[in-house]
């Protein structure tokens, strides 16, 4: 068993899985970090000198390499559903949790980050909002989806260990 975060960039899916990942004493991965460590450079830097589908190729890889993990949490960068085939990968071993926030939360959030390609452009906030209607239907296929704007992760967590517990899927310790 496994959890799998998805949803948009800066939604909290590394910060939540990072807590997740520790309260449930299983190890934390980042497939944006995985994508880095295969390339051998920076997201920014293969989104510039390769481009973006060459980037997916590569978060396509190490969604088939993760198909075995057990007993991790999963944070997936904002496109990783954009490719059903890695859901559907990931899906027999995993709890798929989308994680949200309205727009303008994620553009204060992102704004923080300079690392963000997508949103290199004039209007960021429009971005956002054309990208996330865009993906609408990809984080829809997600067995739980929540909204993370107020930001509580015990309150998170919770939820999702209660969503576990729900679907009868055992964590450590469990009976």
């Amino acid at each position: 068993m496994n959890i799998v975060l998805i949803g948009f960039m800066a939604t909290g899916k590394s910060t939540l899985g990072k807590a997740l990942a520790k309260r449930l004493n299983w190890e934390y991965l980042d497939t944006d970090k995985l994508i880095e460590q295969k390339a051998g450079c920076s997201i920014p830097r293969i989104f510039a000198e390769k481009g973006e589908s060459y980037f997916r190729q590569l978060e396509a890889s190490v969604a088939k390499e993760l198909a075995s993990a057990e007993k991790k949490v999963i944070a997936t960068g904002g496109g990783f559903p954009l490719n059903p085939e890695n859901i559907h990968q990931l899906r027999p071993s995993s709890l798929i949790v989308c994680l949200t926030a309205a727009p303008e939360v994620i553009y204060q959030r992102a704004s923080r980050d300079t690392n963000r390609p997508l949103l290199q452009v004039a209007d960021p906030l429009a971005r956002i909002k054309q990208l996330l209607a865009e993906r609408a239907s990809c984080y829809a296929n997600a067995d739980l989806a929540i909204d993370t704007s107020l930001w509580d992760p015990e309150v998170l967590i919770a939820d999702i260990l209660a969503e576990m517990k729900r679907r009868g899927l055992r964590i450590d310790g469990d009976c």
